[in-house]
């Protein structure tokens, strides 16, 4: 397969900037595998789609306001740090710096608040390892002195909350899981009140999740890793609702990940970190209903959804979409594939 095979072209004007007024006010684009049809619908039909018995897997992680801007304490110099991973060593984490050459290994930045840090060496991917100093809880400086890590196409800033899903809970992702934006606590309770199952899971997302795919091969593309967790009980729940015939209706492609992550391994693997890398030919072993926004071209999200829908459903239905005038990406509208 080529990478080239899952481009498309998207006119500027239609990445969304911001988020609607209300979570719910999104478009949904429904596609039906088996049929190939669209339909245009809201964000609220989406309860017309549910049944009793169906279960609901949510993503319970919580972005980091992991952007940071340090001012070196010998030079001046101010650099932005944008925190991957936290390390096995504690108070080091993995981050990407900018521009690059102004954090070198030993320099010393200052973040402001009583936070500091010291570049202790380089990662493979030309990142950097940076040993923090504070006084208190680490999470709580992130809060006070961070910015959310919005994808490079988002221009203008929100509200850090706008960010974050309603049911965020655990933080340590580095962007959201933007199809569970659209979810308010009325939704989530319209959607239990119709008997169907909500389960939690957790994916903390890297960012290499919205990277474009550089190789020409899709087979040569190295996929990066992200922690996963799902409790025995989730895993009962799951496997309960398939049992029942209900439908998993996976909410984002990370509780997808995470899901069929669980699933190859016969359901043993329940937290850890996965590389799964989901392209056309998978084998779906948990996922029957994807809720999903629109993904950028050449990227391994469209692949996943290329995997579960067809290639050619899933750009067409993204044709439509634009000729419709949806809105694109993480403040986006929202697909359902069913």
């Amino acid at each position: 397969m080529k990478t080239s095979d899952f481009h498309y072209d998207l006119p500027e004007e239609l990445i969304a900037q911001h988020p609607p007024k209300r979570r719910d006010e999104s478009r949904l684009l429904v596609l039906e595998r088996q049929t190939g049809r669209l339909f245009d619908r809201k964000f609220p039909d989406l309860l017309e789609y549910l049944r009793p018995g169906d279960a609901l897997v949510i993503n319970r992680t919580r972005v980091l306001p992991a952007r940071l801007f340090g001012i070196n304490e010998v030079t001046g110099a101010r650099v932005e740090f944008l925190l991957l991973k936290r390390t096995a060593d504690g108070d080091v984490w993995e981050a990407l710096s900018k521009p690059a050459r102004r954090a070198r290994t030993g320099e010393r930045f200052r973040f402001g608040d009583g936070l500091t840090g010291v570049v202790k060496g380089s990662s493979e991917g030309g990142g950097r390892f940076v040993e923090f100093e504070y006084s208190g809880v680490f999470e709580e400086r992130l809060e006070a002195l961070g910015e959310m890590p919005l994808p490079p196409y988002i221009h203008e800033k929100s509200e850090k909350e706008r960010y974050q899903t309603v049911y965020a809970k655990e933080p340590g992702s580095a962007a959201a899981p933007t199809a569970g934006l659209h979810f308010t606590p009325y939704t989530l309770e319209a959607i239990r009140a119709k008997g169907v199952d909500i389960i939690e899971v957790l994916l903390h997302i890297g960012l290499g999740t919205f990277r474009p795919v550089s190789a020409e091969n899709v087979e040569d593309h190295a996929m990066h890793s992200e922690y996963y967790e799902i409790s025995e009980d989730a895993k009962a729940r799951v496997l309960a609702a398939k049992a029942r015939g209900g439908r998993v209706f996976a909410v984002g492609t990370t509780s997808c990940r995470t899901l069929e992550s669980a699933a190859r391994s016969g359901w043993e693997a329940l937290s850890g970190w996965t590389d799964i890398f989901i392209t056309p030919g998978y084998k779906f072993k948990a996922v029957d209903a994807l809720i999903t926004n629109f993904h950028l071209p050449e990227s391994t999200l469209i692949m996943l959804v290329s995997a579960f829908a067809g290639r050619e459903a899933v750009l067409r239905a993204y044709a439509h979409a634009i000729e419709e005038k949806y809105r694109f990406f993480s403040y986006g509208d929202c697909c359902l594939i069913l």
